[in-house]
């Protein structure tokens, strides 16, 4: 490797995003109750303000976008179709623990 494709490697590796925590699925149920299943169901794809969200674990977010952590936590921070952006108001850990529940849907 020459030095401009090092310092090419070395320049992507510090930009690398720093890993989302994994969060813990069972205080994401409490708090999605609290404050998501208002607007969608879990129990099935049916629509109830926001789109069911039973099956996500299948591997598809209703918006037909893989269901990835990264995808997930893009929905909860900008929102959009009518669902409002959540990144000021939840912390890193809820995010986390929200995305670890629906991820057992």
């Amino acid at each position: 490797m020459n030095r401009i494709q090092t310092l090419v490697c070395a320049l992507a590796l510090s930009v690398t995003p720093v890993m989302f925590a994994e969060g813990d699925a069972e205080a994401g149920q409490e708090l999605f109750d609290s404050k998501c299943s208002v607007c969608h169901n879990t129990d099935s794809k049916d629509k109830k303000i926001g789109p069911g969200l039973a099956g996500i674990s299948e591997g598809t977010l209703p918006s037909g976008k893989e269901a990835t952590t990264e995808n997930m936590l893009e929905n909860l921070n900008k929102g959009g179709a009518g669902m409002p952006p959540f990144e000021k108001l939840l912390s890193d850990e809820e995010k986390a623990d929200l995305i670890a529940y629906v991820k057992t849907l």
